[in-house]
């Protein structure tokens, strides 16, 4: 084994993302465990099992078939098949010869099962120990802990680009789509410097009815004065015909 298990927490520490935790995370801690294979998946990314599934992959995802997934699953806590099956069952009910000894450990989020990590031994190899579960579980706990960080800070950019995209589409959009016409002649005669008094003079309407009309085209411009509705237009003065 050539490395320690702090220098794995360091490294699943270190992960900038899932596909990271992956590979090349996943292929230190085969080595670590001197598995021939070994994977980390994620149950919403597990295949659909239909009747088009092959049939031994079939059994691998079937709790009622797979004693070792039916014991992860239900206990979400690491194992390996001879912590719960008799010496040499589990090549009765798996035969291939690369998956001769099988571990598993649960990754964890909120409380809920959210995905595996799995080795694997060839037959003739030594099946997986205790030390093999201790270790494993503490792994899995550090696993757990940087996938629930990852996502959250996945989600909290996710967030902000939204807003941001919000913001520029906000600043972008033509003043002309977010005014109705009555309001892009008030917010005219606000740039050409005319009172309230005086664009309600123009367009035949009272001065309160002017005030209420600037106030929501502050709103939807999210501006909070004169000077910065002139500023926003982008298109010349309407003619007014009085």
């Amino acid at each position: 084994m050539t490395n320690s298990l702090q220098a794995l927490f360091q490294a699943i520490a270190q992960a900038q993302d899932e596909t990271e935790l992956k590979q090349p995370i996943m292929a230190i801690l085969g080595e670590y465990f001197a598995a021939t294979r070994w994977g980390l998946s994620f149950l919403d990314q597990f295949p659909i099992v239909d009747a088009n599934t092959p049939g031994m992959l079939k059994l691998a995802l079937s709790v009622d078939y797979n004693p070792i997934l039916r014991y992860l699953i239900q206990r979400h806590a690491v194992v390996h098949e001879e912590m719960i099956l008799p010496h040499g069952m589990w090549q009765t009910i798996c035969p291939r010869p690369d998956h001769g000894h099988v571990m598993l450990g649960p990754i964890i989020s909120r409380s809920q099962l959210v995905g595996g990590i799995g080795f694997t031994r060839h037959q003739d190899s030594p099946p997986f120990n205790a030390e093999n579960l201790a270790d494993l579980s503490a792994l899995c706990l550090h696993l757990s802990t940087r996938l629930a960080e990852l996502r959250a800070a996945s989600q909290i950019l996710q967030g902000a680009q939204s807003v941001i995209h919000l913001n520029r589409d906000r600043a972008t959009s033509p003043i002309e789509n977010r005014l109705t016409p009555r309001e892009r002649q008030i917010a005219d005669l606000v740039a050409q410097g005319l009172t309230n008094a005086q664009i309600g003079t123009a367009l035949w309407i009272t001065e309160h009815s002017v005030k209420q009309a600037l106030k929501r085209m502050f709103r939807k411009l999210e501006i909070s004065s004169r000077a910065e509705l002139a500023a926003r237009l982008t298109k010349p003065s309407i003619a007014v015909n009085h």
